[in-house]
């Protein structure tokens, strides 16, 4: 599933990441990347460590845990803390899959990538280039959102940043350890619970078929629920 969630930072998020950000500490970003996307990595990126990437981990974390949007489609069990990463002209990151497991800086464990996002820190019309190009089996998608926004990719897709060649590219990736790991089915849960959202919407919460749809909602998270 590819998902873009519109506004997932207030512009008052915004306002606060970008106070965050003017004198953050860079460093290279090949730093936290495997060893096969350190050979195609060529950005910049908060230390993990930093106080500037805790507290846009913070905000961000905040942010998705209000958004139901979020909630519904990714069904996340466990969220790696985001990376915030910077882009100038020359940048990119080249052809890659996302590694598998991931340990987190925490020492809370490791997390299997079921769902990758990046979030866009940067308003589209300040910097050229630097599209985050996705291959799946429909083709080549290619994403440049608006500053707030947040696009949900499988993490098992092929995917790149295109080169930027003016300005600055500012994003926060992060992935997600699904309840439900395989991707096909949450698709289905996630088309199902909008369904029933709709349906509710004009028929009420107290419907028949609204409970009853969403019975077999619960039904179907509880069989291939990994909790």
């Amino acid at each position: 599933m590819l998902l873009h969630i519109p506004d997932l930072l207030t512009p008052e998020d915004l306002a606060r990441a970008r106070t965050v950000l003017e004198n953050a500490p860079w460093a290279d970003g090949k730093v936290t990347a495997g060893h096969q996307s350190a050979l195609a990595k060529r950005n910049l990126q908060l230390p993990q460590s930093s106080d500037a990437a805790r507290a846009l981990g913070a905000l961000v974390t905040a942010a998705l845990d209000r958004n139901l949007l979020f909630l519904s489609a990714a069904l996340p069990a466990k969220i790696f803390p985001p990376l915030i990463s910077r882009y100038e002209p020359g940048h990119d990151f080249g052809n890659h899959v996302d590694n598998a497991i991931r340990r987190r800086p925490d020492g809370a464990g490791p997390l299997r990538t079921d769902v990758s996002a990046t979030l866009f820190l940067s308003d589209p019309d300040s910097y050229d280039g630097g599209e985050l190009s996705i291959e799946d089996t429909y083709g080549l998608h290619q994403v440049k959102l608006n500053a707030g926004d947040l696009i949900l990719y499988p993490s098992s897709s092929l995917h790149r940043v295109e080169p930027v060649t003016r300005g600055e590219r500012l994003a926060a990736v992060f992935w997600v350890q699904s309840l439900v790991r395989d991707d096909a089915r949450r698709t289905l849960l996630f088309d199902m619970d909008q369904s029933i959202q709709r349906t509710a919407e004009t028929l009420g919460q107290t419907d028949a078929g609204v409970i009853g749809l969403t019975g077999c909602y619960h039904n179907l998270l509880r069989m291939w629920a990994e909790a």
